[in-house]
């Protein structure tokens, strides 16, 4: 039998705005190969998760001001094999500063430990949201905004 799977602790955001989500493709990567996605990343030791996802939306996104609106709930995400872990996700309901931009580029800079990620954002109507990478949409359908665009259960 294989070892068992690293277990991560990560946050997701859904950043909504109206009817739109916020995502995001990796500038200098086939979009077939990392797909689109919403800000998310791994809780820090002892980091309290309504922390955690708006550090991590925030250093991601580079907005100011984020909002935490709620929080939806918890899935998992198997990532095997591309890695041997199983990432334990909570999401969060966020909403954005007033003055957002329809699109924009941001550079993550991963606490200075690697080199910089360009991450090109831009607003998706939730009607499409069903397109999120890796099981990001797992939990679109808990949105209050999710009613009227095919995401309820």
């Amino acid at each position: 039998m294989g070892e068992q799977p690293l277990r991560v602790r990560k946050v997701l955001a859904y950043v909504v705005r109206g009817s739109e989500l916020l995502v995001f493709r990796h500038r200098d990567h086939p979009i077939e190969r990392t797909g689109l996605q919403v800000p998310a990343g791994t809780v820090r030791p002892d980091e309290p998760l309504d922390d955690a996802v708006l550090r991590e939306a925030s250093e991601e996104t580079g907005l100011e001001g984020l909002r935490l609106v709620s929080y939806l709930g918890g899935t998992e995400y198997d990532v095997r094999p591309a890695r041997p872990e199983v990432h334990e996700r909570h999401v969060f309901h966020l909403a954005p500063p007033d003055d957002v931009p329809c699109t924009w580029t941001w550079h993550e800079l991963h606490d200075g430990l690697k080199p910089p990620t360009a991450f090109e954002f831009l607003w998706l109507p939730l009607a499409h949201a069903h397109v999120l990478a890796a099981g990001m949409g797992a939990l679109l359908h808990r949105l209050p905004e999710a009613d009227g665009y095919g995401l309820a259960p």
